[in-house]
Order: C-alpha cells, then sequence, then structure tokens
C-alpha cells in the first residue's frame, strides 16, 4: 500500500498503523491506539540527596536511639562506660553495643532494652555493677571544705554550696550516681539507701527519670554557656593585649614583636572558629522528645 507522502512502494510502519501519511522511512513508528511515537523508556534517575540530609536508615537508628534513651533510668551515672544515658543509647542503637550495661535499670531495665532491640534478654554485666535500691548522696557538713569538686561531678546540680563554705544536697534532685564520690578529697560524702527492698525501675519512676534528664539537659547548657562566657572574656583581653601589644612588653626587635603579634592573632583566629563552631552547632535535644 503507497503512501501519499512516502512515494511508490513506501509501506506503513506496522500493519495497525493509522495514519495514511506514516512510512517506516519518514517517520517513527507510531501505536494505533495512542498517536504517539513509541520510544523506549528512559531510565529513572532517582532524585539527588542534599548533601547532610539524613538517610531513612540513620534517622531510623536515630529515632531507635530516642527510645532507648527514653527506657533508661537517666542517673547518668556513666556506670555503662559512656559518658551518659544518651551516649549509651545511642551506642546500642547503632554500634549494637550490649544491653546489659545498666545497673541502675536492673533486670526491668534489661527487658526494656531487648524489646525495642528485639534481641534476647541476658544477665546484667557485673562488672559494671550489681541492681541495688536507689541511693542518695549525704554530704558530713562537719568535713566539708567547700572546694566545689562534688558541685562540678554532679551531673544534675544538685549540689549546691559556693567556694570555701558548706555544700549540702537537695535530695528530691539525687539520682545517686556516685560521681561526687571519688571527686572529695575529704571523703565527706556517703551513699544511703532511700529504696529498699525495691531495686531497679522498681526503686525509680518515668517522673524522676524525665526531671533528671531535664536537669542534665540543663547542666550540659550551663557549662556550654559558661565556656562560651569565659572563651569570649579571654578572647577580648587577648585582642586588647594585641591592639597595645608593643606598650605591654616593649620589644627593641622589630621582628620579635611581629612574631608575638602572630601568635595572639592565631589564638584569636581559633577562638573565633571555635565560638563558630559552636553557634552552629545543632541545639541540644528536649529532654521531654
Amino acid at each position: 500500500m503507497a503512501s501519499s507522502r512516502g512515494g511508490a512502494g513506501a509501506s506503513r510502519c506496522t500493519p495497525w498503523c493509522s495514519s495514511s501519511s506514516c512510512t517506516t522511512a519518514a517517520a517513527p513508528r507510531r501505536h494505533r491506539s495512542s498517536g504517539r511515537p513509541r520510544t523506549s523508556a528512559a531510565p529513572r534517575v532517582p532524585p539527588r540527596r542534599r548533601a547532610g540530609s539524613p538517610t531513612v536508615a540513620s534517622t531510623g537508628l536515630a529515632r531507635l536511639a530516642e527510645h532507648i534513651e527514653a527506657a533508661l533510668p537517666q542517673t547518668q551515672c556513666t556506670r555503662c562506660g559512656y559518658p551518659d544515658c544518651r551516649g549509651y543509647a545511642q551506642a546500642i542503637a547503632r554500634d549494637g553495643a550490649a544491653i546489659n550495661r545498666c545497673p541502675p535499670g536492673g533486670r526491668e531495665g534489661i527487658e526494656r532494652l531487648a524489646a525495642l532491640t528485639g534481641r534476647e534478654p541476658i544477665a546484667l554485666d557485673s562488672s559494671r555493677g550489681t541492681e541495688g535500691p536507689r541511693r542518695l548522696a549525704v554530704i558530713d557538713e562537719s568535713w566539708c571544705i567547700g572546694c566545689t569538686l562534688c558541685i562540678k561531678a554532679c551531673p544534675v546540680d544538685c549540689i549546691v554550696g559556693t567556694t570555701k563554705r558548706m555544700h549540702t544536697v537537695i535530695d528530691d534532685l539525687c539520682t545517686g550516681c556516685e560521681l561526687c564520690v571519688p571527686a572529695c578529697p575529704v571523703d565527706c560524702i556517703a551513699m544511703i539507701e532511700v529504696t529498699a527492698p525495691a531495686t531497679g525501675w522498681q526503686a525509680w519512676s518515668p517522673e524522676l527519670a524525665t526531671q533528671a534528664r531535664r536537669r542534665y539537659r540543663w547542666h550540659r547548657q550551663r557549662l556550654q554557656r559558661e565556656q562560651r562566657e569565659y572563651d569570649l572574656e579571654m578572647a577580648q583581653r587577648a585582642a586588647r593585649k594585641l591592639a597595645d601589644l608593643g606598650q605591654h612588653r616593649p620589644l627593641a626587635d622589630a621582628a620579635a614583636l611581629e612574631r608575638k603579634r602572630a601568635i595572639v592573632a592565631a589564638a584569636l583566629a581559633r577562638a573565633d572558629a571555635t565560638r563558630s563552631a559552636t553557634d552552629a552547632a545543632p541545639p541540644a535535644p528536649d529532654a521531654d522528645s
């Protein structure tokens, strides 16, 4: 069958083509039902992930770590071998750390972590301590010398006092972490049991855990704020010294003066970089999240 455009001898592209002007030489193949050119499907290119955006896997691990952290008693005692409860939770979720390293949580705590991670409950790691009643720090005020070392060691800021003045513990806020005990240079802090015979989570409560988690967050924020204030003060002192370096330390050698100026300027640059990195860091997660 000839085409009006293709000339004699031209044939349709397919026996079912409905276009009278379609030829194999002059037009691409068309499907009768659609009338659109038949082309092979282009390979689908997945959208590019923006730099810094979390993957599904990392998001899932972060969510798991949050659930694990919420299942911990929040004593922040570090007996698990990690700097805090959040660090331990992240190690379990991301690195497969053992779920039996939290003595304050005890057997029930291990069962909670097993349910969250899909693992089998195992016995508490005795190298991390033993399950027992919740304990409270008590300061023998007659021996306290006011060194403030226990205040610095407390992760929930439950010890009050000042330099060369007597310190005391706010009972309702103490988590029994025991971190203040080795910090005391005169051994005037004792730990007393306050929940016997209840142990582990039976001696704790979700309300106490939430309170401890919140206070630990505030403690970290306070330390970060004080560090920023200290760094800023030191940077301001260095800047004043740099502006009047010749007067503060007269140097006959101009080259030596320039070297000194370069050292101070480099220190200021490092301090600025540290402050910028700190300001750009994401805020600490809410204790109630």
